[in-house]
C-alpha cells in the first residue's frame, strides 16, 4: 500500500523531533538520522521508481540486509514465516516420529526413529508418501509437508503410502501424532579394556542425566573401568542448561561453568553446577569436530579449562551466542543475538569473523590468549581447540554425491527388501559391492568436481574470446582426462562407501544404536582416545598435572 502525505509527514517530524530532543548525544542523533534518511529513500523508491514495487518486499530487502551485516543467528520473521518457524518445546518432537525428504521429486520416508509413532503404524524407510489427510503433496516444498506432519500430540494424520517395495497398490495408513523422545543419548558401552564410550547427539531434556545413567552402568557392569570417551562429533548443541547439568555429571558442585554478558549489564548471569557429581577422578577424554557446537563447546571448553579431561579432533564450530526472540507486532518476529557465553578462563567460544555465513577460521596467532586452572594456554574467538588435533575424515567427493543424490539411501532400500534381520552389529558385513556399482549404473548418475565446474567456467569464457580459444581447446583435454580418471574414483573409495552402505543398512534394522556402534570399530579418533586414556603419564602431561 501507499502512504498518504500527510503520514509520511508525520513520520518525519517525529524522527526529526527525536533528532533535536538527542542532538547533544551523538549516537542518538546518528540513529534518528538514519533512520529519518532511510524512510525517506523508502519513500521516494515507493513513490518514483519506474516500475511497480511491492512495498513488503522492498522493506523486508532492507530489512534482511541489516541483519545479515550482524551474524547468521540474526534473522528477521515475518507473518507468513511463523507457521514453519519452529520453536521447539525442549527435545520433544510432535509429529509423526519420522525424519522425512524428497528424494527425486518423491516425498519420502528417510529415517523413522526407534519406538515413534511411524514405526508403530508400519513405515519403513523408503516408503513414498503420496497425500496426507486426503491432500495430494506432489509438488508441495518440504517446509510445508513437515508443518503438516507436525501437530498436536494424540491426534490422527491419515497418510497414503506406497510401500518401499514399489508395488502397488498404496496404503493408507493413520499415525497418531506424539511426543517424540528423539534419542540423545543413542549408545554406550565398552569400547576396549576397561574403556567405556558415550555418545551424546543433541542437548535435549535430560541429556545430562542420560549421560551419567549411561556412566553409572558403566561403571556398574564394569568395576575396573578406567576411562570415558564422551563423543560429541557433530553435536550442535541444545539447551543450556543440559550442559551445565552435564558438566556437573565430571565436576564439582558450585563451579562456574558459563556466564553470559552482552549490552544491557542486568540482564547478565552467571551458572554454576548445582548438583552432585557422578565422578570426578574418571580420566576423561572428549572426541570434538567442526560441528560441535553451542553447548558442545560449553561442555568440551569447560571440560579443558578445568583440566578436567583431554580433548581430541579438530577445532570447533566457534558459536558462543545467545539468541532471544522478540515480537514486533503484525505478528512478526526479530531473532536476535543478545549476549555472549564466556566459559571458566574468560574466554568467549565464539567465531569473530563470518564467511558465507559459517565463522570463518581465524589465525591462532591473532587470538587472544588465556590460561587453564592448571597454567595451560588456551585461545579465545573461534571455537574450541582440541588438545589432540586429528585430521578430519573428509568423505572422497564420489561419496558425498553418492550420499547428497540419495544413491545410497536408494540401493539400501532395495537390499533390505524381502529381508526381515540382518546379523548384529558387529557382525553384519556388506560384500556385493559389484550389484551396488551396476545400481549406480541404472541410476545415470554423474557428479561433478569442485575443479571440474571452475574449468568449465573458465573454458566457457576462454572459448567465446577468438585470442584464448586456442587456450581452450587445451583445456577441454584436461577436462576430458579428469573425466577418464573419474572412472577409478569407485575403485579408491570402495571401502568408505561401503562403509555409508553399511550405516545405511544397519539403521533400518537397529535405528541410532546401530548406526553409532557400526562405525566404532574403524574409528582412528575413538583409538586415539583409547590409547591415551590407557597411558596414564601421557594424559596427566597433557592437562598440566603431575
Amino acid at each position: 500500500m501507499n502512504f498518504k502525505l500527510a503520514n509520511w509527514v508525520g513520520i518525519m517530524t517525529f524522527f526529526t523531533a527525536i533528532g533535536h530532543t538527542y542532538a547533544q548525544n551523538d549516537k542518538m542523533y546518528e540513529i534518528s538520522k538514519n533512520l529519518e534518511l532511510f524512510i525517506t529513500v523508502y519513500k521516494e523508491l515507493n513513490t518514483n521508481f519506474v516500475d511497480e514495487l511491492d512495498p513488503g518486499t522492498l522493506m523486508r530487502t532492507g530489512i534482511d540486509a541489516m541483519t545479515n551485516s550482524l551474524d547468521p543467528y540474526t534473522n528477521y520473521i515475518t507473518e507468513s514465516q511463523i507457521a514453519s518457524y519452529q520453536i521447539y518445546d525442549d527435545d520433544k518432537y510432535q509429529g509423526i516420529g519420522a525424519r522425512v525428504g524428497i528424494v527425486g521429486n518423491k516425498f519420502k520416508i528417510i529415517e523413522p526413529f526407534q519406538g515413534g509413532p511411524a514405526v508403530q503404524a508400519g513405515l519403513k524407510a523408503g516408503d513414498e508418501i503420496i497425500s496426507i489427510d486426503g491432500v495430494n503433496i506432489q509438488g508441495k516444498k518440504i517446509d510445508e509437508i513437515n508443518s503438516v506432519l507436525r501437530g498436536i500430540p494424540g491426534t490422527d494424520i491419515e497418510m497414503e503410502i506406497l510401500s518401499v517395495k514399489g508395488a502397488g497398490p498404496t496404503e493408507i495408513k493413520k499415525v497418531l501424532r506424539g511426543e517424540v523422545n528423539i534419542p540423545n543419548v543413542p549408545y554406550s558401552g565398552i569400547v576396549a579394556e576397561n574403556i567405556g564410550y558415550i555418545s551424546l547427539t543433541v542437548f535435549t531434556q535430560d541429556a545430562a542425566s542420560n549421560v551419567a545413567k549411561a556412566l553409572k552402568d558403566l561403571k556398574t557392569k564394569n568395576p575396573n573401568l578406567s576411562g570415558i570417551v564422551l563423543d560429541l562429533r557433530q553435536n550442535g548443541g541444545g539447551l543450556l542448561r543440559e550442559a551445565i547439568a552435564l558438566c556437573n555429571v565430571f565436576v564439582p558442585n558450585g563451579e562456574v561453568i558459563v556466564t553470559t554478558k552482552g549490552k544491557v549489564k542486568d540482564r547478565d548471569q552467571v551458572f554454576k553446577t548445582m548438583g552432585q557429581p557422578v565422578d570426578l577422578d574418571i580420566p576423561l577424554a572428549i572426541l570434538i569436530d567442526k560441528r560441535s557446537a553451542s553447548a558442545s563447546e560449553i561442555v568440551s571448553g569447560v571440560v579443558q579449562d578445568l583440566d578436567r579431561g583431554v580433548l581430541i579432533g579438530q577445532r570447533s564450530y566457534g558459536k558462543g551466542l545467545v539468541q532471544n526472540t522478540k515480537e514486533l507486532g503484525y505478528n512478526s518476529r526479530l531473532k536476535l543475538t543478545t549476549s555472549k557465553y564466556y566459559i571458566p578462563s574468560g574466554r568467549c567460544i565464539q567465531g569473530v569473523e563470518y564467511e558465507n555465513g559459517e565463522p570463518k577460521d581465524i589465525a591462532e596467532s591473532l587470538r587472544s590468549k588465556f590460561k587453564t586452572r592448571a597454567g595451560r594456554t588456551v585461545l579465545d574467538g573461534g571455537g574450541v581447540l582440541p588438545d589432540i588435533k586429528l585430521a578430519g575424515k573428509e568423505k572422497k567427493p564420489v561419496t558425498q554425491a553418492l550420499l547428497d543424490k540419495y544413491i545410497i539411501f536408494e540401493y539400501a532400500n532395495k537390499y533390505c527388501i524381502g529381508k526381515d534381520s540382518i546379523e548384529k552389529v558387529g557382525t553384519f558385513a556388506f560384500t556385493q559391492y559389484e550389484d551396488f556399482l551396476t545400481f549406480v549404473k541404472k541410476q545415470d548418475f554423474t557428479y561433478e568436481l569442485e575443479a571440474e565446474k571452475q574449468l568449465t567456467k573458465t573454458v566457457d569464457e576462454m572459448t567465446k574470446n577468438p585470442s584464448t580459444k586456442t587456450y581452450a581447446d587445451d583445456l577441454k583435454k584436461i577436462q576430458e582426462k579428469i573425466k577418464n580418471d573419474k572412472a577409478d574414483d569407485f575403485s579408491e573409495a570402495k571401502a568408505e562407501i561401503i562403509d555409508e552402505i553399511e550405516k545405511e543398512i544397519v539403521t533400518r534394522y537397529y535405528y541410532q544404536k546401530g548406526k553409532v556402534q557400526q562405525t566404532l570399530d574403524d574409528d582412528a579418533e575413538v583409538k586415539e582416545a583409547i590409547s591415551v586414556l590407557k597411558d596414564t603419564n601421557r594424559y596427566k602431561k597433557i592437562i598440566g598435572k603431575k
